[in-house]
């Protein structure tokens, strides 16, 4: 038996067992479908592009059809950290309900202080109650960074007084998988940045499991989605990177499939906001597009139901899906190459006088020649 039908009868087994549970919803995925007006014909359409995202043959999109119609039987507590919400608004705050926010909707969602009703006493025995009925089982997502200095102190949640890193720690305990949702999660974010008084961490560094994370300020609906979706399939982690992120999701750098790419390749450069250069849509890297060094599938998937991503719109990638960030990619509209971090990174503007690092940068060498050719100096 071959990977692909390996991985189908994993899918096909789990799904079945899946089916045997109760539901949790009272109406069903096709009738959510109805009110909104989505159709079976969108519905197909959007398994096969899960399918496609996720690296996955065309046969496997009847596996994600099921999937989404019994995402009401996997639990899944949603914690939030030291955060801003952007994560869950990624997700949720859309004029027009797709079927990557209907799924999420769809999936039985024990607690979500956002989105949850309850408040106070009643929250909390919501949470405790979840985490001990269906533990073992449930899916746990956790947004925001974990502030650990002074034994957690700087983050207290609820009326039980219980410390953000307490509560984390509970929690994954009993979870059958882990989602670190957005960069703060993954990699401490903004809170970690120098000096990092509170001593906030990512989810994977203050829990001894191991932990999926979706880097990203906030990650697209759809990695959050299809994130959920492979777990829900195959009850397994998917292939992972170095950095424990989904290999369909950052397997490859923005730059690699930048709609600009193209004019990098030329050596055309925008030299300022708001130049000539930047209305034609001239490549971002000498006003400090991190797109070299970012590995995320912004270009591909983008935001706000695939209309837009922070290239198309003008401004450079920010880099940050990348652990360290705000630290490592400031400042973030200069190329990295003129500050001595990054020594051996040459920038556009300098490339007449000093090589390339190509090796150290994944940046194509034909890239380079192009760039000489113009002879684009300071």
């Amino acid at each position: 038996m071959d990977t692909h039908s390996a991985l189908y009868e994993l899918g096909r087994r789990r799904l079945q067992s899946l089916r045997n549970l109760p539901k949790r919803h009272p109406h069903s995925l096709a009738d959510k479908m109805a009110e909104f007006g989505l159709s079976r014909r969108d519905f197909l359409k959007w398994t096969a592009g899960v399918s496609s995202m996720l690296a996955l043959p065309l046969p496997f999109s009847n596996l994600v059809a099921e999937a989404a119609e019994l995402a009401d039987r996997v639990p899944l507590i949603w914690l939030h950290m030291a955060e801003c919400t952007g994560c869950s608004e990624s997700l949720v705050r859309a004029d027009t309900p797709n079927l990557d926010s209907l799924i999420f909707d769809q999936i039985s969602l024990e607690y979500h202080e956002t989105l949850m009703a309850a408040a106070g006493w009643q929250a909390e025995e919501n949470l405790d109650q979840a985490l001990e009925t269906y533990k073992g089982n449930y899916l746990l997502a956790i947004e925001g960074a974990v502030p650990t200095a002074n034994n957690g102190a700087f983050l207290t949640l609820g009326c039980k007084g219980r410390t953000g890193l307490e509560l984390v720690r509970k929690a994954a305990a009993g979870a059958a998988a882990i989602v670190s949702v957005g960069t703060c999660a993954s990699f401490g974010g903004v809170q970690a940045a120098y000096p990092n008084p509170t001593g906030a961490k990512g989810v994977h560094q203050v829990v001894d499991k191991t932990v999926i994370n979706l880097g990203g300020c906030p990650p697209s609906e759809k990695n959050i989605v299809g994130t959920l979706m492979y777990f829900i399939m195959f009850g397994k982690l998917p292939a992972l990177d170095i950095y424990n992120r989904p290999k369909w999701a950052y397997g490859a750098r923005v730059h690699d499939n930048c709609d600009r790419r193209g004019h990098f390749d030329a050596g055309e450069f925008v030299e300022q906001f708001g130049d000539n250069n930047a209305k034609q849509g001239f490549c971002l890297y000498k006003v400090g597009c991190k797109g070299p060094y970012t590995y995320n599938n912004c270009p591909t998937e983008r935001f706000n139901h695939h209309t837009s991503w922070p290239i198309q719109a003008g401004h450079g990638c920010m880099g940050c899906s990348e652990p360290n960030f705000w630290d490592e990619m400031a400042d973030f509209e200069r190329p990295l190459g003129r500050q001595t971090l990054h020594g051996l990174d040459a920038t556009a503007d300098t490339i007449g006088s000093v090589i390339l690092g190509a090796a150290a940068v994944g940046i194509g060498a034909h890239a380079v020649a192009s760039i000489f050719a113009r002879g684009i100096e300071e």
